[in-house]
């Protein structure tokens, strides 16, 4: 009846005003997001009734359903028309709204689905790649755009590496520090004999395994120091993957 009436006084309906016509997918994410439509497993297309499309069709349907919405619609309107305001914007959302907000919310929870599909990747990949004795500056190296001259004061600051240098003037001697060793880093010892100078021991951070996962977390994160002539692209190269000469 509702379909006659409508193809019978189509030019009185305005799409987007009266109704909205949800078609495909959009069906579809009604149907499993909303269940309490009750909408057809069968159905293709979906025709979503505003409360102005209601209010014309019960100027057409001889319904008792029809006549009790008229009477609502009346008694409101000619007991409140003198306190109501025309709004701006309208007051609740549209079922076509809410529609297109759950499949905005589905393409999001798509995409955050596929970022970590991505990591996960990209995880298992350094994985096979990970070589020990990798340094801070050497697993950056492999990451698009990083300034790896500054990562080693970025680690200072956050509290993976300290500077035991005291002097200024000479180039620091970094040192893993309590929080992150043998979490993120651990240290490889090289004895250093100089000609004619006394002995020492050479310190020198390198990464573990989950170190160099966690880093590559920050930098898809955009943690890390970035070179100004980045192209603001987020990738990392494999065969860079090396251990420094010692």
């Amino acid at each position: 009846m509702i379909t006659n009436n409508f193809n019978r006084n189509k030019s009185r309906f305005v799409e987007g005003k009266h109704y909205f016509k949800l078609s495909g997918g959009d069906v579809e994410i009604l149907r499993n997001s909303f269940s309490g439509l009750q909408i057809s497993s069968k159905a293709r297309t979906l025709t979503l009734w505003t409360e102005r499309g209601a209010a014309n069709h019960a100027k057409i349907l001889e319904t008792d359903q029809s006549w009790e919405f008229y009477d609502d619609m009346a008694e409101f309107y000619f007991t409140r028309r003198a306190s109501i305001a025309t709004p701006a914007t309208p007051l609740t959302l549209s079922r076509k709204e809410l529609a297109l907000m759950v499949i905005e919310a589905e393409e999001r929870a798509e995409a955050a689905a596929l970022e970590t599909r991505t990591l996960s990747a990209t995880v298992e990949s350094l994985e096979k790649h990970f070589t020990k004795g990798m340094t801070i500056p050497a697993f950056s190296k492999a990451l698009n755009g990083v300034n790896i001259n500054k990562m080693m004061w970025w680690a200072s600051e956050r509290g993976w590496v300290f500077n035991e240098q005291r002097d200024p003037e000479k180039d620091p001697r970094w040192r893993v520090a309590s929080y992150a060793r043998d979490k993120y880093l651990t240290e490889d010892q090289t004895q250093i004999t100089p000609h004619g100078k006394d002995a020492f021991t050479k310190f020198t951070p390198v990464l573990l395994e989950k170190g160099c996962h966690r880093l590559y977390q920050l930098y898809m994160k955009g943690e890390l120091p970035m070179k100004k002539t980045w192209n603001g692209e987020y990738s990392h190269d494999k065969a860079i993957y090396s251990p420094e000469a010692k």
